[in-house]
């Protein structure tokens, strides 16, 4: 079986971001990148698949972008998987664009399952898996926290609302994973030395035009620093005048 899973390449949550002069990117000046964590859960799920499976499988490592989504392409070799291939784009694309990219490689590639993770932590849009899916016209099954694979049958829970749901499907299908699917592989010191030795893939991603754009980018407004007013109950009757005059949520 062939096994695809799509990964991102995103500022680490830890870093600082700066707006960049057009003010519609960020400024990458000093920002650390990595794979997308929720990429991460995908990425052992496609392994668990294949080897649950056996044979002649093989997992590809997919990704749209430039030359730096190679980083998250070899952490995802050092993993286990067998191959990287990067589409590559330097230009700005939505969720729609890259869905198109990667849902042509998919077909050509004769790939039955492709996991993706369930968002991208950068813009958070949380549709690519769908789109790419509808693209295809693969079954989807988003934001699955329990996989199993019987022959051409899945069943998947995800989670909803105050519990789960159990969903049953057939292959193709797309799968967006979350937090809580499996617990993911740390990259042996073997697994890091052999995908240096691998050769990552470089093919011009399937042109599409974007459905959406940003046409402005703004932080968060600051937060007013707290404040103490007191350590015992003599406090109490200030704190309920603040909230209600200055708050005014009482």
């Amino acid at each position: 079986m062939k096994i695809a899973v799509c990964v991102s390449h995103v500022p680490d949550t830890a870093t600082r971001i700066k707006i960049g002069a057009d003010r519609k990117t960020i400024d990458p000046t000093g920002v650390t990148y990595i794979i997308n964590p929720y990429d991460e859960f995908a990425v052992e799920e496609a392994l668990k698949t294949k080897e649950k499976i056996g044979g002649d499988s093989i997992v590809y490592a997919i990704s749209v972008g430039g030359d730096t989504n190679k980083e998250s392409i070899r952490k995802a070799l050092a993993m286990g998987v067998d191959e990287g291939i990067l589409l590559k784009d330097e230009s700005i694309r939505d969720s729609f664009g890259i869905a198109h990219a990667l849902a042509d490689e998919i077909k050509s590639l004769g790939c039955e399952i492709a996991f993706f993770g369930k968002q991208s932590v950068d813009f958070d849009n949380s549709i690519t898996g769908q789109v790419t899916a509808e693209l295809l016209g693969y079954n989807c099954v988003p934001v699955v926290v329990d996989f199993k694979l019987e022959g051409s049958k899945i069943t998947a829970e995800r989670e909803i609302e105050g519990g789960r749901e159990v969903v049953e499907t057939e292959l193709p299908a797309i799968i967006t994973t979350q937090k809580g699917l499996n617990e993911p592989r740390y990259a042996s010191l073997k697994g890091i030395m052999a995908s240096k030795k691998k050769t990552i893939a470089e093919k011009a991603a399937a042109q599409s035009p974007n459905h959406s754009e940003i046409i402005d980018m703004n932080l968060p407004t600051s937060k007013q620093p707290g404040r103490i007013l007191g350590t015992d109950s003599s406090a109490v009757a200030e704190l309920v005048k603040l909230l209600r005059e200055e708050a005014k949520v009482i």
